[in-house]
């Protein structure tokens, strides 16, 4: 489980330069409520990365957006099908009408719910970041050298490659946009994930099981006034 309160108090300041709108907060609790329902893992780093891909992705809103000038795109025109376009929409900027399909089938939606035949549901935080874990833990979205790009490829026992696994995502880790000050987009995305891991870290906290009691004990406790006497009787027997 993760202490919010601790894990926001120290993402405050980094990545996100001394303050949080409520949006920012409630858009990772999402991701994280997300994580501890069904995702959850020892290893923080299968927590760290989605949330830094976000922030690149959302450009620090860390809310569900679409795509800037998606629709623009060849996967963005509307499908004459089923009516949607199926450009990036959510934490990760979900693309493709098969990617939606399979969010669908994997996450369980339907009806009104599903993303295929309604799109936009894809902007529903909820959604947005059981699509986010299925896709990155699987690697629905891209691949090289005939593998998936997912997390168990670039976080396990053996391998810890921030910079590659910008691959999950996107191709552009070597890309270096106009705004960076010359750091390209594999590093800036290594910084925010090394800042929510080392913060993720302070605020992990395992759950302590609660011992359960011996078999055929009752434990039972009475509060009586004073001068009053009490009878216990158990099975008949006065104890």
């Amino acid at each position: 489980m993760i202490d919010r309160q601790i894990f926001f108090d120290n993402v405050r300041p980094k990545p996100f330069s001394g303050a949080l709108t409520q949006q920012q907060v409630d858009g990772m609790n999402a991701i994280i409520d997300a994580w501890e329902a069904d995702y959850e893992s020892p290893d923080l780093r299968w927590l760290a990365n989605p949330l830094a891909q976000t922030f690149h992705e959302t450009g620090g809103e860390m809310w569900p957006i679409e795509e800037y000038k998606g629709s623009d795109q060849s996967y963005g025109k509307v499908d004459p099908q089923t009516g949607q376009a199926y450009y990036g929409r959510g934490y990760i900027q979900c693309t493709h009408r098969e990617n939606y399909a399979r969010a669908d089938k994997e996450i369980g939606l339907s009806s009104a719910e599903c993303t295929e035949y309604h799109a936009d549901n894809m902007l529903r935080p909820d959604i947005a970041a059981q699509t986010m874990f299925e896709g990155m833990i699987e690697g629905w979205f891209r691949s090289k050298d005939g593998k998936p790009c997912n997390l168990p490829r670039y976080f396990n026992e053996t391998t810890n490659d921030v910079f590659n696994a910008r691959e999950i995502i996107n191709g552009d880790k070597n890309t270096v946009p106009t705004w960076s000050n010359g750091v390209s987009i594999g590093k800036l995305v290594q910084g925010y994930h090394e800042a929510f891991l080392a913060a993720l870290e302070l605020a992990y906290v395992e759950e302590v099981p609660v011992p359960e009691p011996e078999a055929n004990t009752v434990i039972v406790s009475v509060i009586v006034p004073e001068g009053i006497k009490v009878r216990l009787i158990v099975n008949g027997d006065e104890v």
